[in-house]
């Protein structure tokens, strides 16, 4: 049993993924930077809106024997050098930031050498802003009439969000107001920063057209930056002492003489990774997020080297949190939520990364510190390509190899993206310049490498229950109760100024006031005449003031009943919307069974066209198969039948050919037993004489006759005769060659030529003669009955 190494906490499991989810390869650009001077030579040509082409300068060709060749290498665009910024962010970071405001993530990072542009992408510089700064401005604009007020909206210490009542926000307001002594987040009122004043001008500003009105959102953003693989905050305030400060070269200051406290990755209830700790700034402007942009980008490791001037050392991270909530039933305020209903408060983010380029100690000469900080950056780099080359191989494998997303810090803080948690979207920045040819190779192939990952599509956020169009309801209402007020004679809060100037003039003037004559009689009744006649005046205002009381209090008293009404007939409503809701509800339930069902149907009826396209597969083969064994059997049936014929007409021959051989066997036997028997009688015949003859003499008795063999010399002449030069039958054997069967039986008789020839000189003389020359052929026709096959030819 494996047990987790020290230090590590082990990974919970997270949610079982669906296996059919949709996913999009990684959008992978190309911007190409212009030259320094235009006598440098070029290694880059861009063909097409999609294809560039790298080519090998002259001096490494002669180096290498003209080995390099050129190579070509696609992109989902590529972007000239007379591309500007904000064509740049309409095709790339527009779409994230839609995403972004309907509660989909997204991460945009910048890859390519150092030197090839990538600060300048992101950041941009006066008057020709970067990505962020446009992204920013246009989420501004979208929702600039929607925000919420300054602490609604609070993060917590576990990546998430809460909503505050309207009585803790006032008191976090004022308590931030109160406290100077607690930095306070620079406010919009304030002169923007003069690198940043000119950044976007009005002509370039975007805007989002849906944006869900019904909704209040606030913006947060964060700052850190990946420097040796540590993890600091940009915009943590620190205690700096400017008089002891020192500098480790380029720009970056020790505070105190302490470095910053470095922060550590956690993961949070829905598995995703976040930087425990990291300061989280509420901005309402786009001056303002910019300003806290400026505070971190000042703070930020950058140093002179051979190469760059202002190298990047780390590799930085601007997230951009948007938190939303709905309205309210009434459209007045926000919805407070319950902790069953968390659910409703919805925290999208945008990761805007620029990652240090990649280089090489033997060009920039980096010694000591930048040397170490060097070869952090290209371990970074290197588990980068490592994690996609896993994941490559994962995805079109079928393989389950762990990725090594712990090796490093960026990419185990960017591993949710890639486990289908938002959009992936890289620019490869290219230098054009020879110099950097073999760094140029190196990136391009990561490039090529990466946009065959997939990354999972994200699901969509769910709808909030609420009906939609409330705020500008409760405007409306709010503007009909303003127009009725007016109507009736109510005075508005505009026209009090002008009503107590008109109440003042109508008064009449009072006379002069002073008495010079005891005896004056006019004076005082005049005096008296006119304070009767405002008086007068003053009881008819009162009176027309009463009168306005009663009739504002009988229209509150017609709106508090009407108000009852509508707050029953809500009641009713809110009722039958719940009854509604869990229709609504059920209905839901029916429609994800029917569709898992659905899914079920068509898996099997993928599964039963695969088994019927398989029997049909076989079913043909089969056919094919059953075709070509009758075609043999047909063959060899036909081959048998050849073969009868052929064996018939054999044993047609062959039975012929016995029956006279048989005939002449028989023929050569008789003719071999009559010879015997005529020997025999010969023999005793001479034996008869000699007796006879020693017991007196007696006439000799006659020799029998020998069996003619006319018969034998016929034949032979027969055979002679015949056309056949062999005394047999010819035929064919299996190899193509001839055979003869001999069928005929002759008789060889060999004399030799100097022996003097026999003659009966006597009577006693001749008989023994004769007896040998019979001796003599008789072996012969019996050598010639045993071998009846064999001719013997006469001499």
């Amino acid at each position: 049993m494996l047990k987790p190494g020290k230090g590590k906490t082990p990974r919970r499991p997270g949610p079982k993924k669906a296996s059919n989810i949709e996913r999009d390869p990684v959008g992978v650009y190309c911007r190409i930077r212009p030259l320094g001077s235009e006598d440098e030579e070029c290694c880059v040509e861009m063909i097409s809106s999609t294809t560039i082409q790298l080519h090998a300068p002259d001096g490494l060709k002669a180096n290498r024997n003209g080995e390099y060749k050129e190579t070509q290498y696609s992109f989902k665009k590529v972007f000239g050098i007379n591309t500007t910024q904000l064509e740049l962010f309409e095709d790339i970071a527009k779409p994230l930031v839609e995403d972004l405001i309907h509660c989909k993530n997204g991460l945009l990072f910048t890859y390519g050498v150092t030197g090839s542009g990538k600060t300048f992408t992101m950041t941009g510089s006066p008057g020709e802003g970067g990505l962020l700064p446009r992204s920013l401005d246009m989420i501004f604009n979208s929702i600039g009439p929607f925000q919420a007020k300054r602490f609604v909206f609070k993060p917590d210490d576990k990546n998430a969000m809460e909503i505050q009542s309207q009585v803790d926000a006032l008191l976090d307001r004022q308590k931030r107001d109160s406290q100077q002594t607690v930095p306070k987040t620079p406010s919009s009122r304030q002169k923007p920063d003069p690198e940043f004043a000119d950044m976007i001008s009005s002509e370039e500003a975007c805007k989002s057209e849906n944006v869900d009105e019904d909704c209040c959102y606030s913006v947060f953003v964060s700052y850190i930056e990946i420097y040796n693989n540590y993890i600091y905050d940009l915009l943590e305030d620190a205690p700096y002492d400017p008089i002891r400060s020192k500098w480790l070269g380029g720009s970056t200051p020790v505070r105190n003489n302490e470095p910053p406290q470095s922060k550590i990755l956690r993961e949070d209830q829905n598995h995703n990774m976040y930087v425990a700790g990291c300061t989280e700034v509420e901005v309402k402007s786009t001056e303002e997020a910019f300003e806290v942009f400026w505070k971190g980008q000042k703070k930020r490791r950058i140093a002179n080297t051979q190469l760059n001037r202002e190298s990047s050392r780390s590799h930085s991270v601007f997230t951009i949190k948007l938190a939303q909530a709905p309205l309210d039933a009434d459209g007045d305020h926000i919805l407070q939520v319950t902790e069953q209903d968390k659910n409703q408060v919805n925290v999208s983010q945008l990761c805007l990364v620029d990652l240090a380029g990649s280089e090489r100690t033997n060009r920039t000469r980096a010694e000591g510190s930048r040397l170490r900080e060097a070869g952090n950056i290209n371990q970074s780099l290197m588990t980068l390509r490592t994690c996609m080359e896993v994941l490559r191989e994962n995805q079109m494998c079928g393989t389950n190899k762990m990725v090594p997303y712990r090796d490093s810090k960026v990419t185990h803080l960017f591993k949710n993206y890639f486990d289908g948690e938002g959009k992936v979207r890289m620019i490869v920045c290219v230098n054009p310049k020879a110099d950097d040819y073999e760094e140029t190779v190196l990136v391009m192939r990561f490039a090529e490498m990466t946009q065959e990952v997939e990354v999972a599509r994200p699901v969509d956020r769910p709808i909030c229950g609420l009906a939609p169009g409330r705020r500008h309801r409760n405007q409306a209402f709010r503007d009909e109760l303003s127009r009725r007020l007016e109507e009736r004679g109510g005075p508005s809060n505009a026209d009090d100024a002008v009503l107590m100037t008109q109440l003042i003039e109508s008064l009449p003037a009072l006379p002069t006031c002073e008495l010079v004559d005891p005896n004056d009689d006019q004076t005082l009744p005049r005096l008296i005449e006119v304070l009767e006649r405002r008086h007068r005046v003053r009881q008819m205002m009162t009176e027309q003031f009463n009168k306005t009381a009663n009739t504002v209090k009988s229209m509150l008293q017609q709106f508090d009943s009407q108000l009852c009404s509508r707050d029953a007939f809500l009641h009713d409503q809110q009722s039958k919307l719940s009854e509604k809701d869990k229709v609504i509800l059920n209905q839901k339930t029916e429609i994800e069974r029917l569709e898992k069902k659905s899914k079920t149907l068509e898996y099997k009826i993928d599964i039963l066209q695969k088994t019927t396209d398989m029997y049909e597969q076989d079913k043909r083969s089969l056919q094919q198969e059953l075709e070509t064994r009758e075609q043999r059997l047909q063959k060899e049936l036909s081959e048998r039948k050849r073969l009868e014929q052929r064996m018939q007409g054999v044993m047609t021959d062959t039975k012929l050919k016995w029956e006279k051989e048989c005939e002449r066997r028989v023929n050569a036997k008789q003719l071999e037993m009559q010879n015997k028997l005529w020997v025999k009688d010969e023999k005793l015949k001479q034996l008869k004489a000699i007796v006879t003859e020693s017991s007196g003499p007696a006439e000799r008795p006659e020799k029998p006759e020998r069996p003619s063999r006319e018969r034998d010399r016929n034949i032979a002449q027969k055979r002679s005769a015949s056309p056949s030069p062999l005394p047999g039958n010819v035929f064919k054997t299996r190899s193509g060659g001839q055979a003869v069967q001999f069928t005929d039986i002759e008789t060889l008789k060999q004399e030799c030529p100097t022996a003097p020839s026999r003659k009966r000189r006597s009577g006693s003389a001749e008989g023994p003669a004769e007896v040998e020359d019979i001796e003599n052929r008789a072996p012969v026709a019996s050598t010639n009955s045993a071998h009846g096959y064999q001719k013997r030819r006469r001499p």
